[in-house]
């Protein structure tokens, strides 16, 4: 059986990708922490990930570790930095050197979100943020040093771990209204289904970069609609824009306003289809509750 190292295993992604190719891979988990069963791997250590890969022989690595609290980025740019491009850049070393496949996964944020067509992979990067200025850094890294690639841009994901469905229905539990950005669009996506499209591409030399998003788009507010219909709470959503949402959250860093994605290279290279949004999120409330 292939081995396969897995960054991050403890985050959203790297728990349905466990879920989706355990049996099918031998799967060598690794995060900052230890943990039972999981190896401690900083990413940021190139000797430590070069060390792990020659030790393990992995046929290939899936970075699903990253940096992802947006607006904390803002003021921490050194450890955005760290993790999110010279991270990358020391897995795609580690693969080179051994001869493995490294899947790395990026966002829309590399996108400057003023667009007025879903984006395609082959439209010009802009990103307006410290988080999608170091996910740009990161692919940038894994073209130059990973010898065989797939980059994966994906956004509004969720999945088992801290997530804005999650949120949205604590608040529900405690307020009676719930106010939600109406003018930022995109598509929420499954982990689950990102899940299913790195195992498709895996053994694949399908190798490039790729948007992995379900299909279909909407924006925040609509979404929390339709999370509270599936599951049935009465809570009232009002629909407020992002300028009244930064007023009250200066904190805040700039968010893409459009950010919705199209599968592109998947529909020219491939069969493989994710689901309509509607669908994965029917799914996931269904097993969530």
């Amino acid at each position: 059986m292939e081995t396969i190292i897995v960054t991050g295993c403890n985050g959203q992604l790297g728990r349905a990708i466990n879920k989706e190719l355990n049996g099918k891979y031998e799967l060598v988990n690794t995060d900052v922490f230890q943990g039972e069963g999981i190896t401690p791997l900083d990413i940021t250590n190139v000797d430590a990930v070069v060390e792990l890969a020659r030790k393990v022989k992995p046929s290939a690595i899936i970075n699903c570790a990253a940096y992802t609290a947006v607006d904390k980025q803002e003021s921490d740019v050194d450890l955005s930095y760290k993790i999110n491009a010279i991270g990358p850049r020391n897995l795609a070393i580690a693969s080179t050197e051994v001869g493995a496949k490294l899947v790395h996964v990026s966002t829309d944020y590399v996108f400057e979100g003023n667009g007025t067509r879903p984006y395609v992979e082959f439209d010009k990067t802009n990103p307006v943020s410290v988080y999608g200025k170091t996910k740009l850094a990161g692919e940038e890294f894994v073209k130059q040093f990973a010898k065989e690639s797939f980059i994966i841009r994906t956004a509004w994901l969720y999945g088992d771990g801290k997530n804005f469905v999650k949120t949205m229905l604590s608040l529900s539990e405690k307020y009676d209204e719930v106010s939600v950005v109406k003018d930022q669009l995109g598509t929420p996506t499954s982990t689950t289904e990102l899940a299913k499209a790195i195992h498709y591409l895996l053994p694949t030399q399908n190798y490039g970069t790729f948007h992995g998003t379900c299909e279909g788009d909407t924006n925040w507010a609509d979404f929390t609609e339709e999370i509270f219909r599936i599951a049935g709470k009465k809570t009232k959503v009002n629909h407020v824009t992002t300028q009244e949402y930064v007023s009250k959250n200066p904190q805040s860093a700039p968010r893409p306003a459009y950010s919705i994605l199209e599968n592109y290279m998947f529909k020219l290279t491939s069969d493989f289809m994710f689901a309509d949004w509607h669908d994965a999120i029917e799914q996931y409330l269904k097993e969530l509750l």
